[in-house]
C-alpha cells in the first residue's frame, strides 16, 4: 500500500512574541542557566531544521559551526551536551 504524503509548505515567519523582562532578584546562576537553556533550544532547532535528527550526529564541532551560521557565540561543552539532550 502506498503512503500518501502531503507537500511541505515553507516555514511562514510568525511575528516575534513580545519579550517580558526577566524576574528581578534571582541569583546569578539562575540567569546563566536560563540563558544557556535558551541558547541550547535555538541551536537544537537550527540543527533539526538542517537535518540533524540524532544526537550522535551532533558533535561539538557541528554544534559550534551551526552557532556561527546562525550568528550566536560559540557554545560551551555544557551547552553542547544540553543541545544533544534536547535532540534526543
Amino acid at each position: 500500500m502506498a503512503v500518501a504524503t502531503m507537500p511541505m509548505k515553507p516555514f511562514e515567519s510568525q511575528p516575534a512574541l513580545k519579550r517580558k523582562p526577566l524576574p528581578v532578584g534571582q541569583p546569578r546562576e539562575w540567569y546563566e542557566t536560563h540563558n544557556r537553556r535558551l541558547k541550547a533550544m535555538r541551536l537544537a532547532i537550527a540543527l533539526l531544521d538542517s537535518g540533524v535528527y540524532h544526537p550522535a550526529n551532533a558533535n561539538n564541532g557541528r554544534i559550534r559551526r551551526t552557532a556561527a551560521r546562525i550568528g550566536i557565540h560559540p557554545p560551551s561543552d555544557t551547552t553542547c551536551r544540553m543541545v544533544r539532550a534536547l535532540i534526543d
